[in-house]
């Protein structure tokens, strides 16, 4: 093999390795992230205490497809949130 060849074959093996590296560090920690959160919003339910990504805390009410109804206050108001707007479950209720 001629040096030019094997510079190129090397960049090729270095770049093949750059990306490699970014994907386990960056996309794949990223994508597993997303799915969890994906799970849990997807497993809400009635009765579950949850804080939404603007920091209201609630009690889950009724669940759709893409939206949940959620108790908030003492006078117990029901508001439909959707569901990506969910940050966190924080327990269920018995």
């Amino acid at each position: 093999m001629s040096p030019q060849t094997q510079q190129l074959v090397l960049s090729i093996i270095i770049w093949v390795v750059v990306f490699g590296i970014f994907y386990f560090v960056l996309i794949k920690p990223q994508k597993k992230k997303e799915k969890e959160l994906q799970d849990m919003r997807n497993n809400i339910k009635v009765g579950d205490e949850v804080v939404t990504i603007g920091g209201i805390i609630a009690h889950v009410a009724k669940v759709e497809e893409e939206k949940v109804i959620l108790e908030l206050g003492p006078n117990r108001n029901k508001v439909p949130f959707e569901k990506w707007a969910i940050g966190t479950v924080k327990q269920t209720k018995n």
